[in-house]
């Protein structure tokens, strides 16, 4: 008989973990399987275990291909399963090729006549998955908000950052699920910063890898009416509820899709930009409506200095409009005087009513 010994945390069992089990059971006749006890997790990765150690080996005891199961004690770190090893003794040691602790476990197997065997990358029958990311997603929360942008746009594109400059947005309901999601797509709502949300990712990371801004997922994560530095990363300078926007702000339709990326590289007025994000940045640290308003006009004569279409304007008690995000189309930004003409607003086609959303942690 062959025996094969693994080990690892194992600490959600997912289908990679089965896909290995199978494969290192076709090395041999017989597998034993050692999972880090509970306190060893700790120790080495400061993280409690998702199931109680006798539940953790039951489960993994009754998968096919797994003839035995113990729990790593150890407190020698990459090598928790030594007793184990030495008292079973096998003929091989499967690792994956990125394990980190070889020539450990290569020592241990000389002293029982072990061979040390790297089990070389296969596809995976499932799109990979992590502990990590399991856990990100079981934390991922049931709805998130999109977003509205008053002043500052571009100026989270790392490449674009400003000392001393402002990004200052608001998050905004109706939320958004994975079930339900009750606006436009592509609209320059941050969606893409919602939809990581929503899957456990690091919207953050994701929108940086893509080599544009961080302002959509950092205020989707955040919540509330935000002012952000310029920089390569997100940092909140402060936030409040934005109360003093409840009931006067509304979203308009354009009928076109957002496009971004379509005007990524072209010409604009970035100290305009930046007089518009202090302007935003002012009116929220006093609660001001009109400073507000006066930062969306700032932005929006930037968008009109770009080519973009102008907006409806002839809406009674209106404030000021914007695009939302930096691309022609989508969605526009409204704001109004008071709530009743807002609301007026929000019986005609195209638009509908907003509100500040700030989540309760």
């Amino acid at each position: 008989m062959i025996r094969v010994f693994v080990s690892g945390c194992y600490d959600i069992l997912h289908a990679g973990h089965v896909q290995f089990f199978r494969e290192a059971r076709a090395l041999g006749d017989h597998l034993t399987v050692c999972f880090a006890s509970n306190d060893v997790l700790w120790l080495h990765k400061q993280r409690r275990s998702s199931l109680p150690d006798e539940h953790k080996r039951a489960l993994i005891a009754a998968l096919a291909t797994v003839d035995e199961v113990v729990i790593g004690q150890g407190h020698d770190e990459g090598i928790d399963f030594k007793e184990h090893f030495l008292r079973v003794r096998p003929d091989i040691l499967a690792v994956t090729d990125d394990d980190k602790y070889g020539p450990l476990k290569r020592a241990l197997c000389a002293e029982v006549g072990a061979r040390y065997v790297v089990m070389p990358k296969t596809p995976p029958q499932f799109p990979p998955i992590s502990t990590t990311q399991i856990v990100k997603f079981i934390r991922a929360p049931e709805v998130a908000p999109l977003r509205v942008d008053f002043g500052g746009g571009w100026l989270d594109v790392p490449r674009l950052a400003r000392d001393g400059a402002y990004i200052v947005n608001c998050a905004i309901s109706p939320t958004v699920s994975l079930r339900e999601w009750p606006y436009e797509r592509n609209a320059g709502l941050g969606g893409s910063g919602a939809w990581a949300l929503l899957n456990g990712r690091d919207g953050v990371g994701s929108e940086l890898d893509l080599g544009v801004g961080w302002q959509d997922p950092a205020v989707i994560a955040e919540t509330g009416l935000c002012v952000w530095r310029s920089g390569q990363r997100p940092v909140l300078e402060v936030k409040t509820s934005g109360d003093f926007l409840r009931g006067r702000l509304a979203l308009y339709w354009t009928g076109v899709s957002h496009d971004t990326p379509g005007i990524v590289a072209g010409a604009r007025d970035y100290d305009a930009i930046a007089r518009a994000g202090a302007t935003a940045r002012d009116a929220v640290w006093s609660n001001s409506l009109t400073g507000i308003a006066e930062a969306v006009r700032q932005s929006y004569a930037v968008q009109r200095a770009e080519g973009m279409a102008a907006l409806p304007a002839e809406i009674p008690g209106m404030l000021a409009a914007k695009y939302c995000g930096g691309g022609f189309g989508g969605y526009a930004a409204y704001v109004f005087a008071e709530p009743a003409a807002r609301d007026a607003a929000c019986a005609q086609a195209g638009f509908r009513p907003i509100e500040p959303f700030v989540a309760t942690r």
